[in-house]
């Protein structure tokens, strides 16, 4: 039986090659993405134009089971029918595996692609927040270092007050040792100045005896020599 791409079997012989070197080639990239997992890559490696060549591959192994399926049906014995109907139906299957196989191949790339995405705009996130963070503490720090310097500002202000009020206690104490100095001159110039007056005065009183004693001895005097007469 002919086709328009060859004979039955000569269709089967080159689904058959088509599906050794599709396997080979899936094999391949499971081996790329295992040695990408293992290596701790943050990507799924992908080779895009050896998986674009694996689903090519399937595509036209799919074609040929097509054209052999339309082929083994207009075979006359039965036996012969039979037989190539689970040859076709065999690629068919293993067409089909390696279809499955490489869609779970893209799905579990585009997974890592997906997660090394997140991961990216999560560390992203997370260097933004840990600006945000370093820039409060930046102002936490630079509002306690602004608290301290107002706190020495004010224990100076405060050292200072209390060295003026111990001048001034200082000169307090000096104001009143030179006002009882003061006031103990000025107790001795009143004392030493009612002695002054007392003696002035005695001098007073002296002379004026002095005066009264010279009055009666003229008096005497004159009465004496009046009566010797």
């Amino acid at each position: 039986m002919e086709g328009g791409g060859g004979t039955l079997s000569e269709l089967y012989q080159s689904s058959k090659k088509t599906l050794l070197k599709t396997r080979d080639a899936l094999e391949r990239l499971e081996r790329l993405e295992f040695s990408s997992a293992s290596s701790s890559t943050s990507a799924g490696v992908d080779s895009p134009e050896l998986s674009f060549a694996v689903k090519r591959d399937i595509a036209q192994i799919q074609s040929l089971c097509a054209e052999m399926d339309r082929l083994w049906r207009s075979i006359g014995a039965k036996s012969q029918r039979d037989l190539w109907k689970r040859k076709v139906e065999q690629v068919a299957e293993e067409s089909d595996s390696l279809k499955e196989s490489l869609d779970k191949y893209f799905l579990r790339n585009q997974k890592r692609t997906q997660e090394a995405r997140e991961r990216t705009e999560l560390l992203g996130r997370a260097n933004g927040e840990s600006s945000h963070v370093l820039r409060i503490f930046d102002e936490e720090a630079q509002a306690m270092q602004s608290a301290r310097n107002s706190s020495r500002m004010l224990d100076e202000s405060y050292a200072t007050g209390v060295a003026i009020l111990a001048q001034y206690a200082g000169q307090r104490e000096r104001l009143k040792s030179a006002q009882r100095k003061a006031l103990d001159i000025l107790n001795t110039v009143g004392v030493s100045n009612f002695v002054l007056r007392l003696i002035e005065r005695r001098h007073r009183v002296d002379r004026w005896i002095k005066y009264v004693g010279m009055f009666f001895t003229t008096v005497i005097l004159i009465a004496f020599w009046r009566w010797t007469r």
